[in-house]
């Protein structure tokens, strides 16, 4: 039987648990990671809250017939005087990688030492993190490495916002002036379906909106799917462009992207309801 790795932080969600039910429809013996890596997480950044709910954690996991958990320790995956890293160059150099010096070698580093611990035959990993899926993707095929990666769809609440266990943070206020950031990339949907294939417009007003609706923005814009290059204002695209965002809402990072044409549009606008 094929083995199938869901690599996790943990705080489970419907996300997370959708990979699960495609490595099981996928006919393989299901193995779910839950380790909160700190090499991927700057001195500044989360670790220390990042929520780590291990009893509910199992529970899904049960309730999801996940085969096996593997839930080591940091003494497990770092042994003491460890010293041998990951790192892939190039795609790492814009997006995340820009702004998070160091953490796609820990993601690279982790990842393989999931692998090489695991031996999956297949690894899942969702699309919302576009970058993390080519760094391993290309670390994979760099390294001969026997295991097939697979890419799975973005999932989305009913307000459009992806799927993320840092959504966690964000209080009610700011999860309704999150909601700008699946409005924006329907508008860049909406645009190609038109048959817009220029950059300047497919984003024209888009990053002001997004500006207006959040307390920063760190990257927004349009990258080649595979080598995530950013193009040119007056490129004529002929290929489907990935738009990808890093911002901030209050004190929480979310990130996020669509392959327009590829991917499918999130909701134009948040639903009524209160949140």
């Amino acid at each position: 039987m094929r083995v199938g790795l869901v690599p996790t932080m943990g705080a489970l969600h419907a996300a997370h648990l959708s990979l699960v039910r495609r490595a099981k429809r996928d006919g393989c013996f299901t193995v779910l990671s839950i380790y909160v890596n700190p090499a991927q997480f700057g001195p500044s950044e989360d670790f220390a809250r990042y929520p780590r709910p291990i009893e509910k954690d199992l529970g899904l996991c049960e309730q999801e017939g996940v085969d096996l958990v593997f839930n080591p320790g940091t003494e497990t995956m770092y042994t003491e005087g460890h010293c041998s890293w990951v790192t892939v160059e190039k795609i790492t150099d814009g997006l995340c990688g820009a702004m998070r010096p160091g953490h796609f070698r820990g993601v690279a580093t982790v990842v393989t030492k999931l692998f090489t611990i695991v031996l999956p035959d297949r690894a899942y990993f969702g699309r919302k993190d576009f970058q993390q899926l080519r760094v391993i993707e290309r670390m994979t095929a760099d390294l001969n490495l026997p295991v097939e990666v697979v890419g799975c769809p973005t999932l989305r609440d009913p307000d459009g916002i992806a799927m993320s266990s840092r959504n966690a943070y964000l209080g009610p206020e700011d999860r309704k002036r999150a909601a700008v950031i699946p409005s924006v990339l329907s508008q860049v949907a909406s645009r190609w379906e038109a048959g817009v294939r220029t950059p300047e417009e497919l984003m024209s007003g888009l990053r002001e909106r997004l500006a207006a609706a959040t307390d920063r923005i760190e990257y927004f814009g349009l990258y080649r799917p595979d080598t995530l290059e950013e193009i040119g204002v007056q490129t004529r695209l002929s290929f489907n462009p990935l738009v990808a965002l890093a911002v901030r809402v209050g004190t929480t990072r979310l990130i996020d992207n669509l392959q327009p044409g590829i991917d499918p549009a999130p909701p134009a606008s948040p639903p009524s309801r209160d949140m």
